[in-house]
């Protein structure tokens, strides 16, 4: 490692998210009613674009907080705003909060967005965008995907699909076009401008059917085209899949991950593409590492890849509340850092790591 910083929560939790001025905000995902959702202040060396060595001040701070009486299984800032937008159990409903001003230290629960037929519904994906106003995408099913304006509610947005498979991710491309996933790894591209158009959901070359999947998109691709970006698709059992979204139903290169399969299911799978490394990637849900991966050398054989770096430091964390390993819950790159990764697990620690260069490799 070239750092490593560790901070404790007091549940764990499935989620890190990027907020303004460099804040990161996190929340739990227990079944009670007082899951916290915090926004912590990162130590000074991450809050820099230079390493500036040894700092004595080496722990986030919490800055502000709330309570969620649903577990949060998914948050999401909305960009040039200083609101959240959170969804998990029992339904696909999302809740809204407003971070509060600098001279409170309380995040608020501020709106609801209902959605129609929303009852027994798994909860919601969701994504944000602020290009035209500030916009969330969300939808737990292929066939309710809808996009909201996030504080007058209004649905500005309903795509047209002939399927109703569940989703495992979602993303903006551009204010104009979203990528879906599905679990069964199918991918879906819809245009906001046209909303009767019917998706057309494309399948996973080669892939069994008992596999889920989870999606990555790249963030780094300013100014290339929405359709010639890279997509990854991780599956429960570590096959990965890149494609071009020129050509969706052929794979553009796919590689065995090195990592045990899961368990119970897939509830954690995280993939993850670096914001400032060529072709390099992360994944995480398996257990209690993060495994990061140089793709460029990849192609279509499907074979075992080597990973350039494992961060272990979860796995020596000791048992969770439930007695078991701990598993990494989730993973996010730094913005602007570009080996810096933050990872969170379900013993509730959250790490941040940077390592040092191999020769040769990203």
């Amino acid at each position: 490692y070239r750092d490593l910083h560790t901070f404790e929560l007091q549940a764990p939790t499935r989620l890190i998210e990027w907020a303004r001025g460099s804040r990161v905000c996190v929340a739990g995902y227990g079944q009670s009613d007082v899951n916290e959702i915090l926004q912590l202040i990162p130590p000074p060396t991450l809050q820099t674009k230079e390493t500036q060595g040894l700092c004595p001040e080496r722990d986030f701070k919490v800055e502000c907080g709330g309570f969620s009486k649903r577990p949060v299984y998914s948050l999401k800032y909305v960009p040039d705003t200083s609101l959240l937008v959170t969804s998990g159990p029992p339904d696909s409903s999302l809740q809204v909060w407003q971070v509060s001003a600098e001279d409170s230290d309380v995040i608020k629960s501020v709106s609801t967005i209902a959605t129609e037929n929303g009852t027994g519904q798994s909860w919601a994906k969701i994504a944000t965008i602020s290009t035209r106003a500030p916009w969330v995408l969300h939808g737990s099913r292929l066939d309710r995907v809808q996009i909201t304006e996030v504080e007058s509610r209004k649905n500005v947005y309903t795509a047209a699909s002939r399927g109703s498979e569940e989703l495992s991710g979602l993303a903006f491309l551009d204010c104009n076009t979203l990528l879906l996933c599905c679990t069964t790894g199918q991918l879906c591209l819809a245009d906001v401008r046209q909303p009767q158009s019917p998706m057309e959901a494309v399948s996973v070359p080669l892939a069994p059917c008992s596999e889920q999947w989870c999606v990555g998109t790249r963030h780094g691709a300013q100014g290339l085209e929405p359709s010639s970006q890279l997509v990854a698709r991780l599956s429960s059992r570590g096959l990965l899949i890149l494609t071009d979204l020129r050509k969706t139903s052929e794979s553009l290169a796919s590689a065995k991950a090195r990592v045990p399969s899961p368990g119970s299911g897939a509830e954690f799978l995280c993939v993850s593409w670096a914001p400032a490394l060529e072709g390099c990637l992360a994944i995480s849900g398996f257990d209690g590492t993060v495994h990061v991966y140089d793709t460029q050398s990849w192609d279509s054989s499907g074979k075992e890849a080597e990973p350039i770096f494992i961060h272990k430091g979860h796995a020596f964390g000791g048992a969770g509340g439930s007695g078991d390993p701990p598993v990494v819950t989730v993973h996010t790159w730094h913005l602007q850092k570009p080996r810096t990764l933050l990872s969170a697990a379900s013993d509730g620690s959250l790490h941040v790591w940077d390592w040092v260069q191999p020769c040769g490799k990203c």
